[in-house]
């Protein structure tokens, strides 16, 4: 591959790759169940984050607003997100899953990673599955905010 710069950017178009393959993958595995993929995407950022309002819940999927309150209205009247005043300003609401919703995140969290884990044992020797657990560590270094 030459220079470390040329191994890097080679490694870094594979990563891209790799990942969006993955993705693809594991949603193939994990039929919407009549949410779209900007719903699931939603209800995922609220699990992660916790009770936002809709402006920020849009800046984080990268959406305008407008399209996020219509993917909230449709969450909303299926009873998986409700909304609450904002304790430190009564003008804001924020929303967050409910119970139902939690349920379904974490049922479709096990379904995917179930598939995963099959796949993992299937394809990969246990001296596979040991590299790639080290080269988990070395993409979580990639990511981590605080190694900047």
């Amino acid at each position: 591959m030459g220079k470390p710069d040329d191994t890097a950017m080679a490694l870094a178009g594979e990563l891209r790759e790799v990942l969006a393959l993955m993705k693809r993958r594991v949603r193939e595995e994990t039929p919407p169940q009549d949410l779209t993929w900007g719903q699931l995407g939603a209800l995922g950022q609220l699990e992660r984050g916790g009770p936002v309002t809709v402006s920020e819940l849009a800046r984080a999927e990268s959406m305008r607003p407008q399209s996020m309150g219509e993917t909230i209205a449709a969450l909303q009247s299926a009873g998986l997100v409700a909304g609450s005043p904002d304790p430190q300003d009564g003008r804001r609401t924020l929303l967050a899953l409910t119970p139902m919703a939690r349920e379904l995140v974490r049922t479709r969290r096990a379904a995917r990673e179930d598939w995963l884990a099959r796949k993992i044992k299937e394809k990969l020797s246990m001296a596979h599955q040991k590299e790639l657990l080290q080269a988990l560590a070395h993409l979580r270094r990639l990511i981590d905010p605080s190694d900047a």
